[in-house]
């Protein structure tokens, strides 16, 4: 069922009112909804600017009030999506929500969390995997960079939450620590995901050992990804109504699995 047809069928109660105004300015494609959804991306940009600055300002005075402000914000999102979705309860059994809470519980408990705070990278690859994210965009022709812009995305992901999982771990870790400060633990893990490996920094002991193994096979698989995003001809999102099919060519006619007439729009009607 549509999201108009959703919105006549409900009751117009105060509260079904509010759901409907929210459905609308979440779900909707109409010029006002789109500008209200841009509005909010350019809101998460900033708040997971913050979540990459975080470590270097922890120590300011006001870091704790930008905490709090930016769970509240996160707080009325996720409150006001609740609201907009149609069936709250699946809603809150995706993924990208459940770690959108486990986020907002480190933002409500940053001293209680504070070995967790560098999860809150993740934010971004949440944001990535709602349409509300790419909607705004394809309206302004992107939507076909939507594969490598999420490849770059993962990648960049990986590289924070890892950076962060070495210097909670292994910061000041005995007399012979190598790393000390993020930027040398982000230096790392950038030369263990590149497998550059100048050997100036390494992690101790075998848990070192092994956590570099794991970092340096999953960072060859996501530069793999990224390279096949990147040089593979691009793709649009438009479902086959025939079957199914979600990626095709821009120019297809025809649906390559099973011949069915596709009508894609161009660019400019994205």
């Amino acid at each position: 069922m549509s999201v108009n047809k959703q919105m006549e069928a409900e009751p117009r109660s105060g509260f079904s009112r509010l759901r409907r105004r929210l459905r609308l300015l979440y779900h909707s494609s109409a010029p006002g909804p789109q500008r209200f959804q841009f509005a909010v991306l350019i809101v998460d940009l900033a708040i997971i600017v913050f979540f990459v600055a975080t470590p270097l300002l922890r120590e300011n005075d006001a870091f704790l009030w930008i905490d709090y402000s930016i769970a509240a914000l996160l707080g009325l999102d996720l409150i006001a999506r609740a609201l907009a979705s149609s069936d709250v309860l699946r809603w809150l059994r995706q993924m990208p929500v459940i770690v959108d809470i486990f986020i907002l519980a480190t933002l409500l408990a940053p001293t209680w969390l504070i070995n967790l705070g560098f999860l809150r990278i993740l934010r971004l690859w949440t944001l990535t995997r709602s349409p509300s994210f790419w909607r705004p965009l394809g309206k302004r022709g992107l939507g076909l960079y939507q594969e490598p812009v999420q490849a770059v995305i993962n990648l960049l992901v990986f590289l924070f939450v890892v950076t962060g999982f070495v210097y909670t771990a292994f910061v000041n870790r005995g007399e012979d620590a190598k790393i000390t400060t993020y930027v040398e633990a982000l230096y790392f893990t950038v030369t263990t995901v590149t497998t550059t490996g100048y050997g100036d920094i390494v992690l101790p002991g075998t848990w070192g050992k092994l956590t570099s193994i794991v970092i340096m096979i999953i960072g060859i698989s996501l530069f793999v990804r990224l390279a096949q995003s990147i040089f593979r001809p691009a793709k649009v999102q438009f479902p086959c109504p025939q079957c199914g099919l979600q990626k095709h060519e821009p120019d297809a006619v025809h649906c390559k699995a099973c011949g069915h007439v596709l009508n894609i729009p161009d660019s400019g009607n994205h």
